[in-house]
């Protein structure tokens, strides 16, 4: 790799790095498991930087790869490296938090999406903790975007289901 392609490729990991490690994360439950899916992804961003670096939506990309590490990883029994020293959690807000802002509320929310069958999980991480838009979470997924707005239908309507304060008689289809 080219001196100037490697660092294009340290300044994207820099920046990305910790949506992609939030992403896996909220993916898997476990920050060690979110660890080992990241780094494949990165590994396997590095072999392939020559060709993907000038892709229209390299953001988007980099989820599918880190979707596809995922799915490989649920597959595999190995568990492995640490590669960072605690969870990826949101950075501090810089004013007062607001009244049902709590570290409890978002436990009870990341307990929740664990609780969420995996594939509206998946659809909801990309759709509203990536900030990924639907065509490029049905891209991401290799799915329409019809399913990818079916799926988000569900996924939050179980959600709201698995929420402590969630009142079934409230999700409308």
């Amino acid at each position: 790799m080219q001196a100037t392609q490697q660092q294009e490729y340290v300044e994207f990991v820099t920046g990305a790095t910790p949506k992609l490690r939030r992403t896996a994360y909220l993916l898997t439950g476990d920050g060690d498991r979110a660890d080992d899916v990241v780094q494949q992804t990165l590994v396997q961003l590095y072999v392939k930087w020559h060709r993907v670096r000038d892709a229209d939506d390299l953001g988007a990309y980099v989820h599918r790869m880190l979707v596809n590490a995922f799915r490989q990883e649920r597959r595999s029994r190995w568990r492995g490296v640490y590669l960072f020293d605690r969870t990826p959690e949101p950075p501090p807000r810089a004013g007062p938090p607001d009244e049902g802002d709590t570290v409890a509320d978002g436990m009870a929310v990341r307990a929740a999406l664990a609780a969420v069958p995996p594939g509206q999980r998946v659809v909801l991480v990309l759709r509203f903790y990536a900030d990924l838009t639907v065509e490029q979470t049905a891209a991401v997924l290799g799915c329409s975007t019809g399913n990818v707005k079916s799926q988000t239908a569900r996924g939050l309507a179980a959600l709201r289901r698995q929420l402590p304060d969630g009142n079934p008689k409230e999700v409308r289809r």
